[in-house]
């Protein structure tokens, strides 16, 4: 093992140490006082502290020192665990997992966070040093809120007041907004635009600005000569507040910035982001923290300006469209991606049961392999396809034991929400239980990793909106404390993962009323209580009522919904009003082999993952101009793969109809001919076929002809939307039909 693999090792035994440290406090917290957690929390440190030392990680080495020695003491009676040393030692742990960090991304030199580490120990000296601690003390920074009183505000039908002043608060956004002396000709009011801006917030400050008003002499009454400053409490988002400017965008200089809160949350959520896109405009508009609009106008400027072209952080700030922290957090972030796809080493805990039935199955393959040339050099043609079928064999279950090989248990990522939701739950003042059940179903290392970060996402909305305070609970006639519930478990081929609390459910009613407002949905558009609640996932959407620190912002779901899609999974969410919500998310097994169905059509082959191909059926002469096959009295919905690929007329022939089912929905797909099952190793597509949903990958056939790979949500989604539009439900069921199933994707 080189120098670099070392390095590997330390850090993810670190983490396996903190986690074991960790869980071992919260025990002790939930169960009382335990001498041998005590004795395992103090070993986990001591490891860490001697593993560190063998690459002299000096900052890691003595600021673990002193969490041993405080437990050294706890550990022989010197000192009483009680809640405020568990909650210290906790933060103590999260620190120790930055300076795991800061090893992997080899920035160790670099103290990751000064100010906390001085606060910490701090806090430990006054335990460890009681005497000292009592004459010393860290200084901490303060600052003073200038108070101050609304001068003016903007009502929905009010006026505008122009005032005086200076802004009133940092916490609110900025906006500025100059109009085109043209923009009265064209029709535009701006101060209506100032009026419906009051829909979304409240305006607490305006500025007028009067610099390019003229004389006398030189006014003219059709020109506009005003600018306006304005201080803006609001919980929209800034791609909201700018919609607001849609029709006067063109015609102003308008610039809109968050509040320093909003700044923070932006610094926080591109420091969670999972896998930062490549570029740094792409983060920035992910993160809501720049519009594409004025992505857009800023590439523009970068293509058409100076050469060599400035970079584009420097560039959004200059025209103060983004702050300097933020692009900051993204440029760092940015790299942090490129390095750790440069040098990232994952290691993976494998059961020695797991390699010896592996070495095993090599072992008789070879076997089969001799028995294979002896019947070849033989010509015995029995012998030969009996040899060949059982090297078949063979590789299939090599393939199955390899796969195998990769599956860990979902209880990696399951472990770490005892913490968050002791954390979360103190920060809201709400009594919240933790129920995990399933944490050993398995699936693809890979995706476990990725999982985290949505699942923090559902977590801290449950906890955050989803479950009421207790008093409200109990006037309910609920139990004081709350309920979350984290289950995963195996279903036809995919693992399910619910997210489920006993709170106050979804508001369908209100969430219809959100997205008429935003232009999500037409107020006259009927819409199931499934596709009502999928518009969550809506990029901006929310229904909060007021912003805090864990959501509300309108970001995190739409995130979870992407990162889910990447991988090839679904989300979605089923609620009772008043009685509580769960989040599915429904994801395969592996991201690498599939068993696939090949089908044809116009000479072409598409393959289908064969565990969500449930039976198949002759289409016939059946020519339905509603898309819909009966199907044994069910009303399917299908899509023929022809048109949605745009191939060739189909010649005359009966076609075939292949069911699909995914989760609770079904469709068909109709092809030409059925060609039949085989193995599928997946190969990803291409940058040119990222915006095809349809396709979700493609495999080599055994010719050398490439394949594509059908996404069967997707299709399922397709077929049930062009039913959907056309109107066809609204009819009533077709002949003896029942009616269609829409599709819950």
């Amino acid at each position: 093992m080189n120098l670099d693999q070392a390095r590997g090792a330390l850090v993810q035994e670190g983490r396996e140490l903190l986690g074991a440290m960790e869980d071992a406090l919260l025990e002790i917290e939930n169960d009382g006082y335990n001498s041998e957690r005590v004795n395992a929390i103090f070993r986990a440190a001591h490891t860490i502290k001697g593993s560190a030392g063998l690459f002299g990680l000096e900052s890691l080495i003595n600021f673990t020192h002193v969490v041993e020695s405080l437990l050294d003491e706890v550990r022989n009676g010197e000192q009483i665990l009680d809640g405020a040393m568990l909650s210290l030692l906790l933060t103590c742990g999260d620190y120790i997992g930055s300076l795991l960090t800061a090893v992997e991304e080899r920035s160790e030199a670099n103290e990751p966070n000064p100010g906390l580490r001085a606060h910490l120990l701090a806090q430990l000296n006054e335990y460890l040093q009681p005497a000292v601690a009592a004459t010393e003390s860290v200084p901490e920074a303060t600052a003073e809120l200038v108070a101050g009183t609304a001068v003016s505000e903007v009502q929905a039908t009010g006026r505008v007041d122009v005032m005086e002043g200076e802004a009133v608060s940092s916490d609110l956004w900025h906006i500025s907004l100059r109009p085109n002396s043209d923009v009265l000709r064209n029709g535009m009011d701006p101060l209506s635009f100032l009026r419906y801006l009051g829909k979304l917030g409240r305006i607490v400050y305006i500025h007028t600005l009067t610099d390019q008003v003229p004389d006398a002499a030189g006014f003219d009454a059709e020109t506009s000569y005003l600018g306006y400053e304005l201080e803006f409490e609001s919980s929209a988002s800034k791609q909201e507040i700018e919609d607001a400017f849609e029709f006067i965008r063109e015609d102003s200089q308008l610039l809109i910035l968050p509040p320093h809160s909003a700044i923070d949350a932006y610094i926080k959520l591109i420091s969670s982001l999972p896998e930062a896109p490549g570029r740094l405009g792409e983060m920035l508009v992910r993160s809501g923290a720049l519009t594409t609009h004025e992505l857009q106008r800023v590439l523009e400027r970068q293509s058409s300006g100076r050469q060599p072209a400035p970079p584009l952080g420097t560039l959004l700030v200059e025209e103060q469209l983004v702050a300097p922290p933020v692009v900051s957090a993204a440029l760092h972030k940015q790299k942090q991606s490129e390095e750790k796809r440069s040098q990232e080493q994952v290691f993976i805990k494998v059961e020695v049961g797991k390699l010896d039935q592996l070495i095993n199955l090599v072992g008789e393959l070879v076997i089969a392999g001799a028995a294979a040339s002896l019947s070849l050099r033989q010509g015995d043609p029995a012998a030969m396809a009996e040899a060949n079928e059982g090297v078949a064999t063979l590789v299939e279950h090599i393939r199955d034991a390899s796969l195998s090989l990769r599956m860990v248990a979902i209880g990696e990522v399951f472990q770490r929400f005892p913490r968050v939701v002791r954390d979360i739950s103190k920060e809201l003042g709400k009594d919240i239980e933790l129920l995990i059940t399933g944490a050993d179903t398995e699936l693809d290392k890979s995706m476990v990793e990725k999982l985290a970060d949505p699942l923090m996402h559902i977590v801290r909305n449950a906890m955050d909106h989803g479950i009421e305070p207790a008093d409200t609970r109990q006037s309910y006639g609920k139990t004081a404390r709350g309920l979350l519930r984290l289950n995963a478990f195996h279903e036809s081929g995919s693992i399910v993962i619910e997210v489920s609390d006993d709170g106050r459910g979804l508001d369908r009613e209100r969430i219809l009323a959100k997205a008429i407002e935003k232009g999500l949905v037409q107020a006259d558009q009927v819409l199931s209580d499934a596709e009502v609640y999928r518009l969550i996932f809506e990029p901006g959407f929310s229904t909060a009522a007021q912003v805090t620190n864990l959501s509300g912002r309108g970001v995190g779901m739409d995130v979870v919904r992407r990162n889910i899609e990447q991988l090839r999974g679904e989300v979605e969410v089923l609620s009772e009003f008043g009685q509580g919500s769960t989040v599915r998310i429904r994801l395969p097994l592996t991201l690498a082999i599939i068993d696939g169905f090949q089908v044809k059509v116009a000479g072409e082959v598409f393959v289908l993952p064969l565990d969500q191909v449930i039976e198949c059926v002759d289409l016939g002469a059946q020519q339905d101009l509603h898309e819909l096959f009966n199907l044994r009295g069910e009303a399917l919905p299908y899509v023929r793969l022809r048109e949605l690929f745009g191939l060739e007329t189909a010649v005359d022939g009966r076609a075939s109809l292949v069911v699909l089912q995914f989760g609770a929905s079904r469709a068909g797909v109709v092809v030409d001919e059925l060609v039949g099952e085989f193995q599928a190793v997946i190969k990803p597509l291409g940058q040119i076929f990222a915006r095809n949903k349809i396709l979700s990958g493609s495999t080599i056939l055994g010719d050398g002809s490439v394949a594509l790979i059908l996404d069967v949500p997707q299709l399922i989604h397709r077929a049930s939307h062009a039913v959907v539009s056309a109107g066809n439900l609204s009819n009533g069921p077709l002949k003896a039909e029942s009616p269609a199933v829409v599709s819950t994707y």
